[in-house]
């Protein structure tokens, strides 16, 4: 993009365990997304990475879209059969990165089940000391997704790059200019951390951006708490939730941040399934009306 007000892309997120990635971008291409983020959850399934990044690129052909990041979602940790495909996919996404033009793969780093967040740091650096490497070589970077998963810094699953006193804990595991963070606000509103001072802080750390936002259900959290029966919290496609973008997206430029902020869709309570689209639609005019940029000046 020539015009520097587009230096931040908005996009969307594309599965791509069934093979038909490319298929999707092709499809939705023309709907105004500047940017797409090919994922896989938990597994590649034996995909030709290779092949699978030159359909993308053909199915994107000469419009002005990128594919910054690729993601690859599952428990690298543990040695389970499904983990280590996901250990594996860590592996092939690396790799073969650079055929679909990305620079950056993103997920989570994955977490010994059922242990405090602290028992996963030596495992952590033991695999993750070695991906870095991996990545460095191919000139790719890697960006943890700040997702619990469910999980808590006594129990859980899956990650342990959930909130700040984790990264602190993670980055000093593997202090690598190339290991950082896939941020989004939503899951900090779950935990009912303010999103805001973190961009101030971290910036420097965040290598790509989910668009995902929340609502909070005060009201409940006042009469039931966060532990009651009723749901305080929604995960919401941005433009429906609580979180201001335009700030956001201000926060990130005067960091002197750059790069995608593709939409996570799939969560909202409302915009989902045969609505989902028009959802997503909705939050991509939405950011793109919050990052501005989108007029024209007369000579």
């Amino acid at each position: 993009m020539s015009n520097p007000a587009k230096s931040i892309r908005i996009g969307t997120m594309v599965s791509g365990n069934k093979g038909d990635a490319a298929t999707r971008i092709g499809q939705i291409a023309e709907l105004g997304f500047e940017s797409f983020e090919p994922f896989f959850w938990q597994t590649t399934k034996g995909q030709n990475l290779a092949e699978l990044g030159k359909r993308c690129l053909d199915a994107i052909g000469d419009r002005d879209i990128t594919i910054s990041t690729l993601g690859m979602f599952g428990n690298p940790l543990e040695e389970d059969a499904i983990d280590l495909e996901t250990l594996q996919g860590w592996k092939d996404c690396i790799d073969n990165a650079h055929h679909f033009g990305a620079t950056c793969v993103a997920g989570f780093t994955g977490r010994i089940r059922g242990k405090p967040l602290t028992d996963s740091l030596p495992r952590y650096k033991e695999i993750w000391s070695e991906l870095a490497k991996r990545a460095a070589d191919k000139g790719i970077r890697i960006a943890f997704e700040n997702c619990a998963m469910d999980g808590n810094w006594a129990n859980g699953d899956w990650n342990i790059a959930h909130n700040p006193d984790a990264w602190e804990l993670i980055f000093n595991e593997t202090p690598d200019d190339h290991i950082g963070l896939e941020w989004e606000p939503c899951h900090q509103m779950v935990y009912l951390i303010d999103p805001m001072p973190q961009i101030r802080k971290w910036a420097h750390k965040i290598f790509h951006v989910h668009g995902k936002d929340a609502t909070i259900r005060w009201e409940v959290i006042k009469e039931h708490g966060i532990f009651g029966k009723e749901k305080f919290v929604f995960m919401r496609t941005p433009g429906f939730g609580d979180s201001n973008w335009t700030d956001i997206i201000s926060e990130l430029r005067l960091a002197g941040w750059s790069g995608s902020i593709d939409i996570e869709g799939w969560h909202d309570p409302v915009y989902r399934d045969e609505l989902e689209m028009t959802g997503q639609v909705h939050g991509l005019n939405y950011l793109k009306k919050c990052r501005g940029g989108d007029f024209i000046v007369d000579p």
